[in-house]
């Protein structure tokens, strides 16, 4: 049944990927994106979407008084143009293309990060940072690499707050401009809701990761899921 096979596949991407963001800060979206669009693409971007609403309110429950609010208000500011960037491109670019370009954006933004002595953070970066998450997250479900990259040499509880705030916020306005524009059915709400519970495992079995990472760790292992996950939609897309 094709109900079955998205609660295996589409719930094993999620567990995976809650463990991966539980001890990141980012990766829900990542792991379980490529799977849920090659497998389940009705279901995008709207299940997703869904999913990523449950781990950061589990990982706020833990650290939310590292949350950085003050730069988060700039990247809220951009999230909000780039949303509905991310709805015209959903209407208007193949999925394919769409795909490679969020790929192609997200390692050129690595590229530049990762070697940089360091990172400018200000309000224009964090603007530029939340447009463009807010148009590949809406587009794709994939919308926390923009920020993270700015963030990758902060302490571990302060890039999993940070991110985790951004990520509901963020979420819950892309989930309510979709909807608005028709492009949410009931079926990809559902079907994020069905996934929730391997979100919430997926963290709960987190915890050893986070303590090996938090120890001057973090900033090579999100590095890693970043590039990782972005030449893997990009080769999925070319194939």
């Amino acid at each position: 049944m094709p109900e079955i096979d998205f609660l295996v596949f589409g719930g094993l991407a999620a567990l995976i990927g809650s463990m991966v963001q539980g001890s990141v800060g980012l990766g829900v979206g990542l792991v379980a994106t490529p799977i849920v669009t090659m497998l389940f693409p009705s279901l995008m971007p709207g299940s997703i979407l869904v999913v990523a609403l449950a781990l950061p309110v589990a990982t706020l429950a833990r650290e939310v008084g590292h949350a950085d609010l003050r730069g988060l208000g700039w990247a809220f500011g951009g999230r909000l143009v780039g949303t509905p960037l991310g709805v015209l491109l959903v209407a208007a670019v193949p999925q394919r293309a769409l795909g490679i370009v969020i790929g192609g954006v997200v390692l050129a933004g690595l590229a530049v990060t990762a070697w940089s002595r360091e990172v400018p953070r200000n309000r224009r970066t964090l603007a530029a940072a939340g447009v463009v998450s807010g148009a590949t997250g809406t587009a794709s479900g994939i919308g926390g690499p923009p920020l993270a990259l700015l963030y990758q040499r902060e302490s571990g509880p302060r890039v999993r707050a940070t991110l985790a705030v951004f990520f509901i916020v963020g979420a819950l306005l892309s989930l309510a401009t979709l909807a608005a524009a028709g492009r949410l059915p009931v079926r990809q709400v559902t079907a994020g809701l069905a996934l929730t519970p391997f979100v919430l495992a997926g963290f709960a079995a987190a915890g050893p990761l986070r303590r090996y990472l938090d120890d001057g760790r973090l900033r090579t292992a999100l590095l890693v899921v970043v590039g990782t996950s972005a030449a893997a939609l990009i080769v999925r897309n070319l194939l």
